[in-house]
């Protein structure tokens, strides 16, 4: 049954997280273009329902937005919020690590920004058909690419108990991760799991109650971990940001906002890796090959601040770095 949500305009129902700080931080490497003869390019990786890349487009005129997501249902919608643009705003059907592929298939040597907003999105915590939202009941899916791929019922109707407290452990960071395995391998031994409210309370019946007083819902830590088993989430981030980082051009930058641990830990690795000489230690002088090709931009990871929480509660746990590409590596 549609929702009463769905009614409202998108720009009323999603409002994009650090969105003004966002374009501040991109709008350097707009610049570098411009002063380079370029027309701008920035790609939105994971474009959602629009809000920055609409914020982008506003901001520079003169901008070309490559807009990117897995998620059919959030391309129709981004596409009605930038219809406006006209050409300016390049929609594509594609997972974020395919940068590159993506660059090229439009014709584009390159990009001059990338924005990457990980993890769910608005749309798909508000679609309840769904499945990513443990606060009520609907099928349990959760795939961001409805299109294809297997589904968090396949995989907890299916997995082993070794193979699901590792995931709930890993991904989730959950220390009841044994328990909640064990309850769910012996309940779906009965009749297998279909809704994501059967398994939430598979999971109460195994989390102690003191443990939500404190940790918040006692499902939340296995969604988050069946979601990004589910989406691969991981695992596509890490091949993502060294693809954006190569596609970006000279004083190009890349922005990204995390909101977990784990996304945040590769992103900082990836983007320190790249910001730090290759010169062998003791090495007298450092040659040109060995100079950093990103200059890291935020000190540590930028937070949202109270009025944007108020605004917005799902911007509390953002993290946000940035850094801009200082060096083109040698192609040998």
């Amino acid at each position: 049954m549609p929702q009463e949500d769905e009614s409202r305009p998108t720009s009323e129902r999603h409002v994009p997280v650090l969105k003004e700080r966002c374009v501040a931080l991109l709008a350097p490497g707009v610049e570098a273009a411009r002063m380079a003869g370029r027309a701008p390019v920035v790609v939105d990786a994971t474009l959602g329902m629009g809000g920055h890349s609409e914020a982008i487009l506003e901001r520079f005129p003169d901008l070309t937005l490559v807009g990117i997501d897995r998620d059919e249902q959030a391309l129709a919608l981004a596409g009605q919020r930038l219809a406006s643009f006209g050409e300016r705003a390049k929609l594509v059907h594609a997972v974020y690590d395919e940068i590159p592929e993506v660059l090229d298939s439009l014709g584009l040597d390159g990009a001059d920004g990338v924005l990457m907003d990980l993890g769910v999105s608005s749309l798909q915590l508000d679609e309840r058909e769904r499945g990513f939202a443990y606060s009520y009941d609907a099928p349990l899916d959760m795939r961001m690419d409805t299109s294809r791929g297997h589904t968090a019922a396949d995989v907890v109707n299916t997995y082993s108990v070794e193979d699901l407290t590792r995931i709930i452990r890993a991904w989730g960071e959950e220390k009841f991760a044994g328990r909640i395995a064990r309850r769910i391998v012996e309940a779906r031994a009965s009749r297998p799991f279909a809704t994501t409210g059967e398994l939430v309370d598979a999971i109460r019946a195994v989390v102690p109650a003191s443990a939500a007083r404190t940790g918040g819902h006692p499902a939340k830590r296995t969604f988050q971990a069946l979601r990004i088993e589910v989406n691969e989430e991981l695992d596509v981030l890490e091949r993502a940001v060294p693809a954006a980082v190569d596609s970006l051009r000279l004083g190009g930058r890349i922005v990204v906002m995390s909101y977990h641990s784990l996304e945040d830990r590769i992103v900082k690795n990836a983007l320190q890796s790249r910001s730090r000489s290759t010169a062998p230690p003791g090495f007298p002088v450092e040659l040109e090959e060995h100079r950093p090709e990103l200059k890291v931009v935020t000190r540590g990871t930028e937070v949202p601040t109270a009025e944007e929480i108020e605004e917005n509660p799902r911007a509390a746990s953002a993290r946000l770095r940035a850094a801009e590409r200082i060096k083109i590596r040698s192609k040998r």
